[in-house]
């Protein structure tokens, strides 16, 4: 059977909440559903992770993705997804946030398509999140989700909500207040299980699922896993097979050169596949981490009309609707900017170009991070997506092979780059280690993806060596070193998110920068500090 570590029941307010314990969560039975999924996915799920590691050394001894030979089959036979459901042939627009209570009603609220409930990259996992959200969740699915602030002013959901859909965190990561048989449960099988077993009735009777988003795959084995583990809860929560859906990010370089056989793993509950385009560019940095003549340019250099991401996303695209299945578009992490209606107007035309070039590609529906950006990108799609979606759109034109899907982009290193890499990677390290996920950072909602391309490309260009700003001055450890503790001072004097932790995240991005290896995920030593 699950049980609650020894830590968690040594101290008891990790399991409290406004003075009420989580046993209407955490109930016998539900535990018992985590133990019989941990039971019948742990071990594959330690291949899996073993298999992760294998290809990356094999990357960073030189070798370079590509399409696997033994695959060739199921890319090139035909074949379909099952049928898409009602509830989800229209997706033009999805917001995307964390499970706290209020941001959840504001999301279903908000006119978008889909809600997107995001367990992972949005959220701080502490324990008390996490149950914190599949409680605001449940009560979201049974149609009693109320919030009053400290204000007074009171929150409820509206009629016509968004479709729910929820993201557990990836295979990596783990649930260390959660063990079975003395072995620590993935994060991600508690919290797709425990949404499953609260909520699956109900959805299901409504025809609403329940569905999901699955992040950070790198293989169709991975996929192949996440189905194996949807069918065991089907049959165990008594649901007709087929029954929970999913929408895969494609989100990391290797899966990129398996988008068919993603879909094939899944095909009888496939729904679509989503550019994850800030964790992709991530992927792109950890993956050729070893590859000097694979560098690339600042952040803010890297946009989706570079040939590498724009034939990843055309090819996505051309990906799915051979396949039946909808393609989705990226997140537009801007917010609106008060008091400045200039810079307000800038941020909005950067969208609509996005959202423009999306749906002229051929997507099927976009992501946006803010319940002000749903009537903008909405206005596009639907100006230019007059039907519920794309499936009509082949893109029979796009041929993207291995170098192309791989072709690092021009660009240059400036000082304010080099200088931004350095406080946002500490402005939202601090800021998670505080509890939250989801933090506005210069007039964008940034989550964990952006943090991890700031330190991935920091630790590139200081251990690849030589490396120069435009005026020839040096890209070294000094630099770095001066700018992390001019940026962890200026934290902690202010009332910022993340301030009362600057320190300690100061101290974990020196080791992660200073490091001889890039670490593979910035969230796993952090996991270790989060309260």
């Amino acid at each position: 059977m699950a049980v609650l570590s020894e830590k968690l029941v040594a101290q008891p307010a990790w399991i409290l909440a406004d003075g009420a314990a989580y046993r209407d969560i955490l109930t016998p039975d539900a535990l018992a559903f985590l133990a019989h999924l941990h039971r019948c996915a742990e071990p594959k799920r330690q291949a899996l992770l073993k298999a992760r590691r294998q290809r990356q050394a094999r990357y960073d001894a030189g070798a370079l993705p590509d399409f696997r030979p033994d695959t060739q089959a199921i890319r090139e036979s035909d074949w379909l997804v099952a049928p898409i459901p009602a509830a989800l042939q229209d997706r033009r627009v999805e917001i995307t946030g964390p499970v706290e209570r209020k941001m959840i009603i504001n999301a279903l609220n908000s006119g978008a398509k889909v809600f997107m409930a995001d367990f992972e990259d949005s959220s701080a996992p502490s324990f008390a999140n996490q149950l914190d959200g599949q409680r605001n969740l449940r009560d979201a699915v049974n149609g009693t989700l109320e919030y009053r602030s400290p204000e007074g002013k009171e929150y409820r959901v509206g009629a016509n909500p968004a479709v729910l859909v929820v993201r557990p965190r990836g295979w990596h990561l783990p649930e260390r207040h959660v063990t079975v048989d003395g072995e620590t449960m993935a994060g991600a099988l508690v919290d797709f299980g425990l949404y499953a077993f609260h909520n699956a009735h109900a959805l299901h009777k409504r025809e609403l699922g329940p569905y999901f988003y699955l992040p950070k795959l790198e293989a169709m084995e991975e996929a192949a896993l996440w189905d194996e583990v949807m069918a065991l809860a089907e049959d165990e929560l008594g649901l007709p097979l087929g029954t929970m859906k999913a929408t895969v990010l494609i989100e990391t370089l290797p899966a990129v050169f398996q988008m068919h056989e993603i879909l094939h793993a899944l095909r009888g509950r496939a729904v679509g596949l989503n550019c994850g385009r800030w964790d992709y560019i991530f992927s792109y940095l950890k993956t050729l981490r070893g590859h000097r003549d694979r560098l690339l340019p600042e952040r803010g250099q890297v946009v989706m009309t570079v040939p590498f991401l724009k034939s990843y996303s055309e090819l996505l695209i051309q990906t799915c609707h051979r396949r039946g299945a909808f393609a989705m578009g990226g997140m537009a992490a801007q917010i609106p900017i008060k008091g400045d209606d200039d810079a307000n107007d800038k941020a909005l035309a950067k969208v609509r170009a996005d959202k423009l070039r999306e749906v002229q590609a051929g997507h099927d529906g976009t992501w946006v991070a803010h319940p002000a950006l749903v009537p903008v990108a909405m206005d596009i799609f639907d100006r230019h997506m007059p039907t519920p979606n794309q499936l009509h759109v082949l893109r029979d034109d796009v041929s993207a092979d291995r170098d192309a899907l791989i072709a690092p982009c021009g660009g240059t290193i400036s000082r304010a780059g080099f200088d931004n890499n350095v406080e946002v990677a500490l402005r939202y390290t601090a800021a998670w280690l505080e509890g939250m996920g989801c933090v506005p950072i210069h007039n964008l909602m940034e989550d964990a993806a952006t943090a991890e391309i700031a330190r991935a490309q920091l630790w590139q260009w200081l251990h690849h060596g030589s490396l120069e700003f435009p005026d020839h001055a040096p890209i070294d450890f000094a630099l770095f070193d001066h700018a992390l503790a001019a940026h962890t001072h200026r934290l902690q004097q202010s009332e910022l998110p993340g301030a009362r932790r600057a320190a300690d995240a100061a101290e974990l991005l020196t080791a992660l920068t200073h490091a001889d290896q890039l670490g593979d995920f910035l969230t796993l030593p952090a996991y270790a500090q989060l309260a």
